[in-house]
C-alpha cells in the first residue's frame, strides 16, 4: 500500500518527492511578507520524520551551512521515512546579523509559544504545530554567542536509552548531559513527545569547515542509526565520544586586554596557562591557569575583558584529552569532503 502524501501547512508532499514550502510567519512594518521555509523530502518508503532545525538564533549561522550542505548528498533524497530541514527558523534575526527577535526576545526562551502572543511566541507556536508536531525526532543545530567560540559537542538531557544511542551515532568529540531550559525548545519538544539532539559548534557569523563538517556528517549518522539511510559514505569513528557531566566558566580577575594561548578542543593539564589579563599600560598581568585537567568546550574571542567576563569553558576530564580529541579530529579529516568543490 502506498504512502500518503505529507500534509504541512496547505500543501501535500507525494512520497517519493521533495518541496520547499513557505509557512506564513507575518509581515514586516512595510508590509512585506515573512515565511519560514521548509524542505521536505517525503520518502517512498515508510520510516520515521526527522526535522533539522538552524538559525533559531539569527546570528547561528554556521547551521544554515550545515543545512545546506545536508541536502546537497544525494542519499537523503532516497530516504525512508520524512526529512524536514528548517535551514533558518529566525528569519528576522538572520536578516539583521542578530540573535534576537525584532523585539530583543530569545526565540529559544520564547516555546512553546501562542498563536496570539509576541512576536517570538507566535513564531514558536508555528514551529511547534508544523514541525515538532509532525516529527518523531530532531536535531537542532547551534553556535556559540557573538564573542564566543565552542568545540563541537552535542547537548542532551536524554533519559530515554534511544536518544543517548542517537547522541553517540552523531559522532561529536563530546557528550554534554544539559538541564532543559524553561521556554527552550528541547523542553517545549520534550513535553511534546519528541526528543532533541542540540548540536553547538562554532562562533556566531562564521563559518569553520570543522564545525560544518562535523554537524553534516553527524546528521547522516542519526539517519543511518534511524534506519532512514545505508551507511555508504559515511566513514568509520573509532574513537567514542566522551560523556561530560559538569562544566563550569574561568573568569576575568580584572578588565583589560586578554591575551588568550589555548583554543576550544584542547585539553589541559593542572596549571596549564590559558591566558593573561594585563592593563593597557602592561604594568599589572594577571596569569590565569587551569585549575585542574579539562578539556575546553569554549572560549572568548574578544580581546577586550570587564572583571567577571567569561574567559574559558572548561570540563573536568582526563589529563590525556589532548591525544584522544586529536584522533577525533584525525577521524573527521579522513571522511569524504561533502563540498570538495568549494573552499569556506
Amino acid at each position: 500500500m502506498p504512502r500518503a502524501p505529507f500534509v504541512i501547512g496547505d500543501h501535500d508532499i507525494a512520497p517519493g518527492t521533495s518541496r520547499t514550502v513557505e509557512l506564513p510567519v507575518s509581515r514586516l512594518s512595510d508590509h512585506t511578507p515573512v515565511t519560514m521555509s521548509v524542505h521536505v523530502i517525503h520518502g517512498r518508503r515508510p520510516g520515521p520524520t526527522l526535522f533539522v532545525s538552524a538559525a533559531v538564533h539569527g546570528d547561528e549561522v554556521i547551521g544554515v551551512e550545515i543545512a545546506r550542505r545536508l541536502l546537497r548528498q544525494p542519499q537523503v533524497h532516497a530516504i525512508r521515512g520524512t526529512l524536514l530541514v528548517v535551514p533558518i527558523v529566525n528569519t528576522f534575526g538572520f536578516l539583521n546579523n542578530s540573535r534576537y527577535m525584532p523585539d530583543r526576545r530569545d526565540l529559544n526562551r520564547s516555546f512553546p509559544g501562542s498563536e496570539a502572543g509576541s512576536l517570538a511566541a507566535r513564531l514558536a507556536d508555528l514551529f511547534m504545530s508544523q514541525i515538532v508536531a509532525r516529527s518523531d525526532f530532531g536535531i537542532d543545530l547551534h553556535s556559540a554567542a557573538i564573542h564566543r567560540t565552542n568545540m563541537p559537542q552535542i547537548r542532551v538531557s536524554a533519559q530515554h536509552q534511544e536518544t543517548l544511542g542517537r547522541a553517540e551515532a552523531f559522532g561529536a568529540p563530546v557528550i554534554i548531559r544539559a538541564k532543559l531550559r524553561d521556554g527552550s525548545l528541547r523542553a517545549a519538544a520534550r513535553d511534546k513527545g519528541c526528543d532533541i539532539l542540540l548540536y553547538e559548534a562554532g562562533e556566531a557569523l562564521r563559518f569553520d569547515e570543522m564545525s560544518a563538517r562535523f554537524g553534516a556528517s553527524g546528521i547522516l549518522r542519526v539517519m543511518h542509526h534511524m534506519g532512514m539511510i545505508g551507511a555508504k559514505g559515511l566513514g568509520r569513528r573509532g574513537a567514542k565520544p566522551w560523556h561530560l557531566a559538569g562544566s563550569s566558566w574561568l573568569r576575568a580577575p580584572a578588565g583589560g586586554l586578554l591575551r588568550s594561548f589555548k583554543e576550544a578542543g584542547e585539553g589541559v593539564d593542572t596549571g596549564t596557562l590559558l591566558a593573561i589579563v594585563s592593563d593597557p599600560f602592561g604594568e599589572n598581568e594577571i596569569e590565569i591557569v587551569a585549575p585542574e585537567p579539562a578539556l575546553i568546550l569554549g572560549r572568548a574571542t574578544m580581546p577586550v575583558v570587564n572583571e567577571g567576563d567569561a574567559i574559558y569553558h572548561l570540563a573536568p576530564t582526563r589529563a590525556d584529552a589532548d591525544a584522544r580529541m586529536a584522533r577525533v579530529t584525525a577521524e573527521i579529516e579522513a571522511d569524504p569532503m561533502f563540498d570538495e568543490d568549494e573552499i569556506l
